[in-house]
């Protein structure tokens, strides 16, 4: 059976978090609460690098393409959930199944690579502050981007292409909102077993590459933090490190209990800690970069300025023509 090259099933059919309509509809306004908060404010956060020209460094350059990949990472899945809920149907096709585990697999990587760099670019911040606009240039962190995006794609299709050879039967209930890796391997009825070493060998290496960049980087941040002479300058150099420590500590926390165990051992509980992964996190990003960040908050406040005037003179116009 594990050389077939088919499957039986046309469609899959997401369960959710809760087959009660009542808590349903709970789950689907919360979802698009956040959904909107995370849409909204990680696209406030790149308008406002993209305006302001006093953000256009490494670290804001990093930053919007952290929240380009949020907004990317929710939609992959939080659409779908509740376009489903809102039409009352629980399918979603074998084709959308496995892109969506694409998606997933790629942009998930992608925030856990872009946090890697961005502890780098404050590594050089903090311990070469003289030479960090030589070691951070346009060049360089252009090309941190590039090769991050080819590795987290070339494991999301890997990991897509090992599903397509398994066969699903006649079970095609997942017991989530989304198509996730694990849910899926435990409903195929043929052998899992290259799958489930390859999503803990070489998944576990993809995950430990960046995460160990974060280690290394702040180990040498608080070396050197703890050498300066004042306390002013230790909360100054770790007040640039709060937000993205933070954002560092929740998502590694989530992805290290959810998906770094066999498949079979997957349960309820990591379907609702996935939930923190994929709709959460996204929508906390903003909130800890921009309500922490001196700059930013700045940015923002000259772009709501600007609307609300641009909003007055149109006001004005249209009052003055009557």
């Amino acid at each position: 059976m594990g050389g077939d090259n088919h499957t039986t099933v046309t469609e899959f059919l997401l369960l959710g978090l809760s087959e009660e309509s009542e808590q349903e509809d709970v789950v689907f306004g919360m979802f698009l609460g956040m959904y909107m908060v995370t849409i909204s404010g990680n696209l406030l956060i790149i308008l406002a690098i993209s305006c302001d020209p006093r953000l256009h460094t490494p670290m804001y350059f990093f930053l919007a393409n952290l929240s380009s990949v949020d907004i990317c990472f929710s939609s992959v899945t939080v659409p779908k959930a509740l376009v489903n809920h809102m039409v009352g149907s629980k399918s979603i096709s074998y084709t959308e199944c496995l892109m969506q585990i694409y998606f997933l697999f790629a942009f998930g990587n992608m925030d856990s690579f872009l946090l890697s760099v961005m502890a780098y670019d404050r590594y050089v911040a903090i311990c070469h502050p003289l030479h960090y606009t030589l070691m951070m240039s346009p060049r360089l962190c252009v090309l941190l981007v590039a090769i991050s995006w080819i590795i987290t794609n070339l494991h999301a299709l890997l990991h897509t292409l090992l599903l397509i050879r398994l066969t699903f039967c006649s079970h095609n209930a997942v017991p989530h909102f989304y198509c996730d890796l694990y849910p899926l391997l435990k409903l195929s009825c043929s052998d899992t077993f290259i799958n489930d070493v390859t999503a803990f060998a070489e998944g576990a290496v993809v995950f430990l590459i960046p995460f160990i960049c974060v280690i290394v980087s702040y180990v040498y941040i608080f070396s050197n933090v703890l050498k300066m002479p004042s306390a002013q300058g230790i909360r100054k150099a770790l007040s640039t490190c709060g937000s993205h420590l933070t954002v560092v500590c929740l998502f590694y926390g989530v992805v290290l209990g959810v998906y770094m165990h066999p498949s079979s051992s997957y349960s309820l509980q990591d379907a609702m800690a996935s939930v923190f992964f994929t709709v959460v996190i996204p929508r906390t990003n903003p909130f800890l970069y921009s309500l922490r960040n001196r700059d930013m908050k700045g940015a923002l406040r000259k772009i709501i300025l600007r609307s609300l005037n641009l909003k007055f003179v149109e006001l004005r116009g249209r009052a003055g023509g009557k």
